[in-house]
């Protein structure tokens, strides 16, 4: 019978989820028409962060956030740490100011998603296979960026990392934040066990926390310098990541 009423639940909030993900995506769209497209951050802060929060409350996830400092008011690369499923939810529900985000391309083969993505300007990753086209997805994110004065989320583990630990960091968001000349602001998701459905969808009920610290400035950074400076802030994320233990 709690097997059943398991399943109940969890095919109830899936098919919310799914339905407010296509109310989300035909309102962004009748937006983008009715502004000959000129409406992505109306669409991000107004209509998708607001979809996220929903969506949390439909799976009965609390979300806490912690700030040390007021976020930068001007262009930053935001990243953290990937474990979940969730996290995707928690990112656009946090309403980063006039922000993209880097997302797997994976998910476009949902088409509500890959609408809101598109109207929103995600930037579609590659797989880590082909490299070719990992590289001009970041050079045309470059441009855009800088071109924009936008800010920009991704997460330089590039997948969710479910053993528990901090994964090995990719240069991307060190080569944007360097190139950019824009501060990074680290994020880290705290899900606790009994909630996180690693890479399925079955999240249970309780709070996440969200920490946001200081920016880290990268004015003076060189590409020179990238390798180490990647390490430099997985280090950060290392001992972030072991003081939560305590």
């Amino acid at each position: 019978m709690n097997a059943l009423r398991d399943q109940v639940g969890f095919s109830v909030r899936a098919t919310a989820t799914l339905g407010l993900m296509i109310v989300c995506a035909l309102t962004a769209l009748c937006v983008s028409v009715g502004t000959a497209f000129r409406s992505r951050r109306f669409c991000s802060e107004r209509l998708v962060t607001p979809f996220g929060r929903c969506v949390l409350r439909v799976w009965g996830i609390r979300m806490r956030v912690h700030r040390e400092s007021p976020l930068p008011p001007g262009q930053a690369v935001y990243i953290s740490n990937h474990t979940s499923t969730i996290d995707v939810f928690v990112l656009v529900a946090l309403g980063l100011p006039n922000a993209r985000y880097f997302l797997s391309g994976f998910l476009r083969k949902l088409p509500p998603l890959a609408l809101i993505g598109y109207l929103i300007g995600i930037f579609w990753t590659a797989p880590q296979a082909d490299p070719a086209r990992r590289t001009r997805i970041f050079q045309r994110a470059e441009r855009v960026l800088r071109r924009s004065g936008e800010s920009v989320y991704l997460s330089p583990e590039g997948e969710r990392v479910t053993s528990g630990g901090i994964g090995a960091f990719n240069k991307g968001a060190f080569h944007l934040a360097t190139t950019l000349g824009a501060p990074i602001v680290p994020l880290f998701i705290l899900i606790p066990k009994e909630i996180d459905p690693g890479r399925g969808l079955r999240a249970g009920s309780g709070s996440v926390d969200v920490f946001v610290r200081s920016p880290i400035e990268t004015k003076t950074w060189r590409i020179e310098d990238l390798i180490t400076n990647k390490e430099r802030i997985r280090d950060y994320y290392l001992e972030w990541h072991r003081s939560f233990a305590h």
